[in-house]
């Protein structure tokens, strides 16, 4: 509650003191708040967002479909702080998440407060191409979780990514990129992280967590960062791919997945710990408003099943391992109309007891102004083991200043 009130306190603060103070010219989705020192000794941009959604679901019952299950929600309601201090050399990042979503997840060990923070991350450009990361953000994981929810083609993202991620973790990045000759770029990733997620204040528990990732744009960078924005809102007039890779190992990781899932607590207090690894493989395309992305996630682990300190008994504890394939593709006419396609696949080790599943969906989006103002909407048909299972549709708008 105090973060939440100290967050509006700089709001109002920020907003009051706008007359005296000199600001850049903006535009609606540019930020609410372009403010740079007269001295160019700092900026700041200030972006509130948020996502507001309709989720109607049927289930089948073996011979047809049940009555549908009816849901509004506030998705993502945040608050985006970014610019230089100091320095433009000296970047920095916060953002605030307020809805339920973004703030669930209380536990011993965040001393059970909601977790308001999602990033809070400097990035200092110290020498030519590297740059040096601190605080806590995305790792460079699969290209999908990389991309922001503002900025997905969907209304969100796929199975393979809710069930195979390593998403936010607090710890050190280092990055680099590389000319390879004319446009061919390659970019240089690694991260060191406590390994148990965001907002983690007592611990660390386990090891650490180690992340490596290569990228290729083989003909030469996206216009504005497209690489990591789902659509061809830009129109891309000759062809645009990244290829990347991604190697996560989570050493003596306490969470059923890692960064997230349950701590597996023995009766004892203890805590059960095994070695993860994940993989990414994914690639994005675009060209003439046409965009694919495909991915390819799979996890391993020293030994999936918990056991109590006498190294036999379960504690009812699983790791969730296995592997994930999800292809999907748009197309964005000149009104900025986009239809858009996705599958995906989940099929996980037989030792975890989760059955395997498949998603089809289809999307349509309306571009009012790019990402910052749109209205979307997808329907999914979902099957587990090979039987009917589910239908969803989805009908939401979201908002970026």
């Amino acid at each position: 509650m105090k973060l939440k009130l100290s967050a509006v306190a700089i709001l109002l603060i920020a907003l009051t003191s706008l007359s005296a103070q000199e600001i850049s010219d903006t535009s609606f989705g540019k930020g609410l708040i372009n403010f740079v020192a007269k001295d160019s000794s700092f900026s700041i941009k200030f972006a509130p967002r948020f996502q507001v959604r309709s989720i109607s679901s049927w289930d089948h019952d073996g011979d047809q479909y049940g009555s549908p299950e009816h849901n509004f929600i506030v998705r993502r309601a945040r608050l985006k702080f970014d610019g230089f201090a100091y320095s433009p050399k000296l970047k920095y990042k916060l953002e605030l998440g307020l809805s339920n979503r973004d703030i669930s997840g209380a536990n011993d060990f965040n001393r059970n407060t909601p977790r308001y923070i999602l990033d809070a991350v400097i990035m200092w450009n110290f020498a030519g191409n590297w740059e040096l990361w601190a605080g806590q953000t995305k790792l460079p994981g699969n290209v999908e979780r990389v991309v922001s929810s503002a900025n997905l083609q969907f209304i969100d993202r796929s199975l393979l990514n809710s069930r195979f991620n390593i998403d936010r973790d607090l710890g050190i990045q280092l990055r680099h990129k590389t000319n390879l000759g004319g446009n061919f770029l390659m970019r240089e990733k690694f991260a060191i992280s406590q390994g148990e997620g965001r907002n983690v204040t007592e611990g660390n528990e386990g090891g650490l967590q180690y992340t490596a990732r290569l990228e290729f744009l083989p003909f030469g960078t996206f216009k504005s960062k497209g690489d990591y924005v789902q659509a061809d809102l830009k129109r891309e007039e000759k062809p645009k791919l990244m290829v990347g890779f991604t190697y996560n190992y989570n050493q003596d990781a306490v969470r059923e997945r890692g960064f997230a899932g349950d701590y597996m607590i023995r009766t004892d207090g203890s805590i059960y710990e095994t070695d993860q690894t994940t993989i990414f493989a994914d690639a994005m395309f675009k060209y003439n408003g046409f965009s694919f992305m495909g991915e390819y996630a799979k996890r391993t682990a020293g030994d999936e099943i918990a056991t109590e300190a006498d190294g036999t008994t379960p504690t009812g504890d699983v790791v969730l391992t296995g592997n994930a394939l999800n292809l999907q593709a748009g197309y964005l006419f000149k009104n900025n109309y986009e239809i858009a396609a996705r599958f995906t696949t989940l099929d996980f080790e037989t030792i975890t007891g989760s059955l395997p599943r498949e998603q089809y969906t289809l999307g349509a989006s309306k571009y009012i102004v790019g990402h910052k103002l749109k209205v979307q909407s997808d329907i999914s048909y979902s099957t587990e083991d090979g039987n009917e299972d589910n239908i969803t549709f989805r009908l939401g708008f979201d908002i970026h200043f």
